[in-house]
């Protein structure tokens, strides 16, 4: 250690009572974090590339202050998708001082770790109050039984209004209208249930058929049209 020359001439005053650092919630408990094997926590946060081109959403399950498990999810650029599949081995088993400061490959999963490393080491993490925690593979709950992102894709444009393209429930394939043009439902394609039905050995028009659904009056509609055509 170096001292200036101001320093080392100086007096020497006792330091007073130490308390320690504040305590944060974590886990149902309350800590004292002086270390990163302190830390633990479940989280989400979302991160986005410097052109603002694509977005990443990023869940991570911590404990004694190592990643046990990461869901990476993005959307925007074809590239990220290659990204996430490199950052899902790099998160697992680092510290999260070690994945704040190791390149996830994508500026926007990078961006992404810095939000969560700011809401896990202040004790604002979703799992702050419950007692042990999440299971080591909570984060896929969030993604439903056929295992794919919760996404939606609309378009729109003055001239010819909107058109569904993707929502929660999956591919929309057609959109349906009344006698003014509005929209008042549309039929949607699980993408999730259609692969177990094919993968099960359903042929994949029946696959196809049971996967399909609709949402809204799609009954009372008077034309019915598909969005990526028409």
């Amino acid at each position: 250690m170096i001292y200036t020359t101001e320093v080392q001439h100086m007096c020497p005053v006792a330091k007073g009572a130490y308390h320690g650092p504040a305590p944060i919630p974590e886990e149902g408990k309350w800590v004292q974090a002086k270390d990163i094997s302190d830390i633990s926590g479940f989280t989400h946060g979302i991160g986005w590339c410097a052109p603002q081109q694509g977005a990443c959403k990023l869940t991570l399950n911590v404990k004694n202050g190592i990643i046990e498990e990461a869901l990476v999810e993005v959307l925007g650029c074809s590239g990220m998708t290659h990204s996430a599949a490199m950052a899902s081995e790099i998160l697992i088993g680092k510290t999260i001082l070690e994945a704040l400061n190791t390149d996830l490959v994508c500026d926007a999963i990078n961006t992404a770790m810095r939000e969560l490393f700011l809401q896990i080491v202040y004790g604002r993490t979703q799992s702050a109050f419950a007692e042990d925690g999440l299971a080591v593979g909570a984060s896929l709950e969030d993604l439903g039984k056929g295992l794919r992102s919760q996404v939606g894709t609309m378009f729109g444009t003055r001239e010819k209004g909107p058109r569904y393209l993707e929502m929660a429930e999956g591919y929309c394939s057609k959109m349906a209208l009344n006698a003014d043009n509005e929209v008042i439902g549309y039929e949607f394609i699980n993408l999730g249930k259609m692969m177990d039905f094919i993968k099960k050995g359903e042929d994949a028009n029946i696959a196809l058929q049971k996967a399909t659904g609709h949402y809204g009056q799609w009954d009372a509609a008077v034309k019915y049209i598909d969005p990526r055509q028409e």
